[in-house]
């Protein structure tokens, strides 16, 4: 018996309407424990390498994170896997809410959909029995809209869908997968994927709570978990978490220089009026706009907040506080020092009309530097230019993006395709792998670089790896790359475990780090698993991930990132003057020493081998192998 699964994947056939009911394979749930990692074992295994983005034969896939929906404190995150309309490989995206410990509660460990529905439907998964209904008449709503028709049709009083607005259905390429109003699937254009398919929304609703292992092992670390936020070392950052969310952090990452300012030519503390620093923040935002708090399923911090804007320029009855990313995008990035009210319209828009406000943000700050520099103009913007710090051109290109109208429809497939289209602004990309990049400056941590260049899900901040962090230990210390090999690497199995188990990052502090992940994975699964198990649970995570893309062609030589995120060439003031980061030497350092081949970054056979679970790889990479075995 599988204890704290389902123990069932749903197969959907969108072009025929088909179902197929499959045990979840036991071993790999060993292996890979969820999320990200099952979901890429389950895409390598199910969908065809060279499949186009879009085709038919081009899978989606749902997955719970391990201890989703269990009980477990602070572990309700679920994971979208697919390929990537702006990468051509591999992409995930991950958000909390309620909908993983749904889908668990409604008999599933994950829904795997291809094939293409001859008219828009959505996919209502009821206590283990899956039917699809016509979304004709949702096609076209945005996000809110749409869970308050799926409430009526279906007659519940709370729903917790994955659910696509107008973005997803354009095709944006950084189209989100939204739910539980406010949350967020964002990156890599997932939500494009889903509207490709005519699928407007899943929604899980039931009462199948999994099985834990040992109920009692589990009430005594959560129990353990709650004293450490309490009363631990960090407990002060609990606090603050808890009380203002991400963007608490908003005034020290400007004055750091951790946040991208002016498109990333500038730095707060030179290009940000004193006055403003914490103008955009959530501790000055609260006092204005909040009415109550939110929380994920199964929280113990619930960083979450809801805001109200009724009285200013634009009226919004129920937004989610934004979060740092969105402050940064919609703030400083775009030269947007204190106006809340645009920044909230902003991340109102995306949210309501289904898109990833980092590269909503990223694409519109290109505008406008583009424009600040003559190589974009009103001929190509429909009659306008949008300029830097231009707060009311934000808004308009912002909705202009989300309906996909004029010049929208264009700037709705990211910046880097913009530079393709219009053959300007190269240089002024701030981008890893065609994505966006969030708001924290690699170069004030240099050794997030690495992730955000060679993680196969690339321009990802929350992926493994020193990260951001990482950029607040002082000089000349950040800079001695060679000294942070080993951690660079546990700091990746660290983030892999995170994931996969359905866990929220804030665990990285919220916890006592792997002796609580242990004590709560074990208590819910009975595997019994040790700290070595993690070890190679974290490498496998990142390496079935990676070879998706090592499958499609795409290898260590193909990952990219901006040249001016790196400092080529530095900056002349503010904080990060004069840095210039040795990326391709922090690759080197990374894959060597996680055992892989330097020039493409494919593990050797003998690390397969060490880590194990990773047989459905060796037979297309090292097919000799396999032959000689069965000698």
């Amino acid at each position: 018996m599988l204890y704290g699964y389902a123990g069932k994947v749903l197969f959907v056939n969108l072009t025929d309407g088909t179902f197929e009911i499959k045990d979840l394979e036991e071993q790999a749930a060993r292996d890979f424990q969820g999320g990200h990692a099952l979901g890429a074992y389950y895409l390598y295994k199910y969908m065809k390498p060279h499949t186009p983005v879009f085709d038919p034969e081009s899978w989606i896939g749902f997955f719970c994170g391990q201890l989703n929906g269990d009980g477990t404190f602070m572990s309700p995150r679920y994971m979208v896997v697919s390929k990537s309309p702006v990468t051509n490989g591999w992409n995930d995206a991950n958000s909390g809410g309620a909908f993983g410990p749904n889908l668990r509660q409604a008999g599933f460990d994950a829904v795997m959909v291809h094939g293409i529905s001859p008219k828009p439907v959505y996919l209502e998964i009821n206590d283990g029995v899956p039917s699809l209904h016509d979304a004709t008449k949702m096609w076209g709503m945005t996000t809110l809209e749409t869970e308050a028709a799926l409430r009526e049709e279906l007659g519940l009083k709370k729903v917790s869908a994955a659910i696509i607005g107008p973005g997803g259905e354009n095709l944006s390429w950084y189209a989100a997968v939204m739910n539980d109003s406010h949350r967020a699937a964002g990156r890599g254009g997932s939500g494009a994927v889903m509207g490709s398919k005519k699928l407007k929304a899943i929604v899980p609703h039931g009462g199948k709570k999994p099985e834990v292992y040992d109920k009692e092992a589990l009430k005594k670390a959560n129990k353990d978990i709650m004293d450490w936020q309490k009363n631990g070392p960090l407990k002060d950052l609990a606090n603050t978490f808890k009380q203002y969310g991400t963007g608490a952090s908003y005034g020290a990452s400007l004055l750091s220089g951790d946040c991208i300012v002016l498109n990333g030519t500038g730095a707060g503390v030179t290009d940000v009026a004193k006055e403003d620093v914490e103008a955009l923040g959530a501790p000055e935002m609260d006092k204005k706009y909040r009415v109550k708090k939110f929380a994920c399923n199964g929280c113990s911090i619930g960083c979450g907040a809801i805001y109200q804007l009724l009285d200013g320029k634009y009226k919004i009855e129920d937004t989610g506080r934004p979060e740092y990313e969105t402050q940064g995008g919609f703030g400083p990035m775009c030269g947007n020092n204190s106006d809340t009210e645009a920044l909230n319209q902003c991340n109102f828009l995306c949210n309501e009309y289904g898109l990833d406000t980092i590269s909503c943000a990223g694409t519109i700050s290109w505008v406008m530097e583009c424009c600040d520099h003559g190589e974009l103009g009103a001929e190509q913007l429909d009659g306008k230019e949008y300029h830097m710090g231009d707060v009311d051109g934000m808004v308009e290109l912002c909705e202009k993006i989300c309906k996909g109208e004029g010049v929208g429809e264009i700037l709705q497939k990211g910046s880097r395709y913009c530079a393709e289209y219009w053959g300007v602004g190269y240089d002024r990309l701030v981008t890893a792998g065609g994505i966006e990049l969030a708001m924290h400056d690699s170069r004030f941590a240099p050794m997030l670089a690495r992730t955000l260049k060679f993680d196969p899900t690339p321009g990802r901040h929350v992926k493994g790896g020193l990260g951001a962090n990482s950029g607040n230990e002082p000089a000349p210390g950040k800079f001695d790359y060679d000294n942070k090999i080993e951690a660079d690497v546990n700091g990746t199995i660290l983030y892999e475990v995170i994931h996969s188990g359905g866990f929220c990052e804030f665990t990285d502090w919220g916890y006592d780090t792997f002796r609580h992940y242990l004590d709560v994975e074990n208590a819910v699964t009975g595997f019994n698993y040790t700290r070595e198990d993690l070890d190679k649970i974290g490498k496998r995570d990142f390496f079935i991930r990676q070879a998706f893309n090592l499958r499609e062609g795409i290898t260590r030589k193909d990952a990219t990132i901006s040249d001016r995120m790196i400092g080529v060439p530095p900056l002349e003031k503010g904080p990060l003057a004069g840095v210039t980061v040795p990326v391709d030497h922090l690759g080197d350092n990374f894959f060597g020493a996680m055992g892989c081949d330097l020039e493409t970054g494919m593990p050797t056979l003998e690390t397969y081998r060490e880590i194990g679970g990773m047989d459905i790889v060796i037979k297309d990479f090292y097919p000799e192998a396999v032959a000689d075995a069965q000698e």
